[in-house]
Parts: structure tokens; sequence; C-alpha cells
């Protein structure tokens, strides 16, 4: 199984969340993992919020992008396609996704046609799981 992980559950895997244990498990478990290209921005901006927000911020985003700078590359990134960008501005309206969580969803799609592995979507926003749930992604996250 490959296991998806949208922004929220990668940023599970490196900072001490609640479900961080759950995301660790199915990493481990997983025969592989797949993010989206727009992830990297993602956790970086989600980061530098943690920097700013919290006394332990600077320290904890450091270690963060150190571990995942020497992850990325064992990760089976989904590069952004004109494909995959017009896939999400459907999803926007489809299901009320913000356009982040649509491109996420639209390279969990695209990974899914392109494998002969089943594909998991790792998520904790209940709007994007209940939108892959709609599309037949069995989910890792709160159930939607």
């Amino acid at each position: 199984m490959i296991l998806f992980c949208d922004t929220s559950a990668l940023v599970k895997l490196y900072v001490d969340e609640s479900e961080s244990r759950e995301v660790r498990r199915a990493v481990a478990e997983s025969e592989a993992v797949a993010v989206s290209r727009v992830a990297w921005v993602e956790v970086h901006s989600a980061l530098a919020r943690l920097s700013r927000e919290s006394s332990e911020g600077q320290r904890i985003q450091d270690a963060v992008k150190r571990h995942l700078r020497q992850d990325w590359p064992h990760f089976a990134v989904v590069e952004l396609t004109a494909a995959i960008t017009e896939t999400a501005g459907e999803y926007t309206e489809a299901f009320g996704l913000r356009a982040y969580d649509a491109i996420q969803l639209a390279s969990a799609m695209r990974l899914r046609a392109q494998s002969d592995v089943p594909v998991s979507f790792a998520c904790f926003d209940q709007r994007l799981n209940q939108a892959a749930r709609v599309l037949g992604f069995e989910l890792l996250g709160p159930q939607a």
C-alpha cells in the first residue's frame, strides 16, 4: 500500500501532535509514502506559523526542516501538472475545497490512477477527507 500524506499528516510525522503515533505507524507499514509537490510549501508555512506562535517554535522549525530535507528524496513526489491543476479546479467547485487541498486530492487521484498498488489517503482535515472518501479512498485520519 502507498500512503499519500497531505500536509496535515506530513506535519504529524515530524511534530508531536495528537495522531502523530498513528501517522508514524502507517508510514512504517506502507510500501511507500507519497506527497504532492505543494506539501513542501505548506509544511514550511506551518512551521513558520509555529515558530511565530511558540517559544520553542524556532528550535522545532529548524529540526523539522532538517528532517524533512533528509526524508524528501525518499518520498514519491507527485509533481504539479496542468492535468492536476485542472482536476483541482474541478474539486474546489465540487467539494468546496481550498486551493491547496484540492491540489492534494488531485495529486492523490493521479497517483492512484498510475499505480498498481492501492493508495490510502492520510489527512486530518474533515472536508478534505469527506471528498477523498467520496472518491473511494481508504482514509487515515478523522472520518468525515
